[in-house]
């Protein structure tokens, strides 16, 4: 169970060996309270054992010294009070935390679409849509459930129709809007509350021949003018976490075309119900669902009610 890559200026952590029912209730809790470009979690098997069943690691990540006394009180909260004072905390060396993560990945296909690393560009055929990303400081390498779950959305919705308006909120690395704007030759319009992220999408769209139609531009949300000025949107993607989902359905909803779509993500199982709700109340209802790696991508379209999921 992955929230995300670490921060890009992880250099604080927190620890926790627990069960793994209360690892997941701690990982829900803490990345429902930061900002998810600020502070990402991991919780996964342990290898040591615990009484009455198995261990788990529980590992948050910070780009800020963290309140030790916030987090012992939302820890204990989710998982009480032994757990809370069973937490560790400290330092770690900041890193290329993609780098890490794609050591020994291989290339991630999603439908004709295919990410990949400048090594394995003898992998790409004559029909695909070839993403090359390398090893940056930003979320986004494809091999995300997010991500791929986004990617294979996208190809259904090409399958059916040539948005010409696109929006990707929280770009990330810019997998999501390079994508549609190799395959339809059309600009999009791109942002994220981190700097490092916005400078990388920046990178890889040049990298990838695209570089005109993104203007990668640093924003919370939809806040800046120039995405604003780009609505109606046929289509918007956002790959970010459950809580500014339903907090951005409101401003992100106003920007849909009538006939519009959404692809959403970031989503575990749980959150989905409460982000539907959100995105109804702005016109847009559940048209598909896809579900990888315990990750839900949704594709949400402007009018009538298409699922009551």
């Amino acid at each position: 169970m992955l929230e995300g890559l670490p921060p890009n200026n992880a250099a604080h952590m927190m620890r926790l060996i627990c069960d793994e029912a209360r690892a997941r209730a701690v990982v829900d809790l803490v990345v429902e309270s930061f900002e998810p470009a600020e502070t990402a979690a991991s919780a996964f098997e342990a290898d040591a054992p615990l009484d009455g069943g198995k261990a788990w690691m529980v590992e948050v990540y910070f780009g800020f010294p963290p309140d030790e006394d916030l987090l012992r009180g939302l820890v204990a909260a989710a998982a009480g009070e032994a757990a809370a004072a069973a937490l560790e905390f400290g330092r770690t060396p900041q890193r290329d935390w993609v780098a890490n993560a794609l050591a020994g990945l291989t290339p991630v296909r999603a439908g004709r679409f295919l990410v990949h690393g400048a090594h394995d560009r003898a992998r790409v055929k004559t029909n695909d849509v070839p993403i090359e990303i390398e090893a940056a400081l930003a979320f986004g390498t494809g091999h995300h459930g997010t991500t791929r779950g986004c990617l294979l959305m996208l190809e259904r919705v090409l399958r059916r129709r040539r948005p010409r308006r696109i929006l990707d909120v929280g770009c990330g690395s810019g997998v999501l809007a390079i994508a549609p704007a190799k395959a339809l030759r059309a600009r999009v319009a791109l942002g994220d509350i981190d700097p490092i992220a916005v400078a990388t999408a920046r990178e890889n769209a040049r990298l990838n021949g695209v570089g005109a139609y993104l203007r990668p531009l640093v924003s919370r949300g939809v806040e800046r003018r120039e995405l604003k000025s780009g609505a109606p949107y046929d289509l918007v993607f956002a790959n970010i976490l459950a809580k500014p989902l339903r907090r951005l359905a409101p401003s992100l909803g106003a920007l849909i075309a009538p006939r519009g779509e959404a692809i959403l993500s970031g989503l575990l199982g749980a959150d989905v119900p409460g982000v539907l709700s959100a995105w109804r109340a702005q016109g847009l209802f559940l048209a598909e669902r896809i579900d990888l790696d315990g990750w839900a991508s949704l594709l949400l379209r402007r009018g009538r009610q298409y699922s009551n999921a």
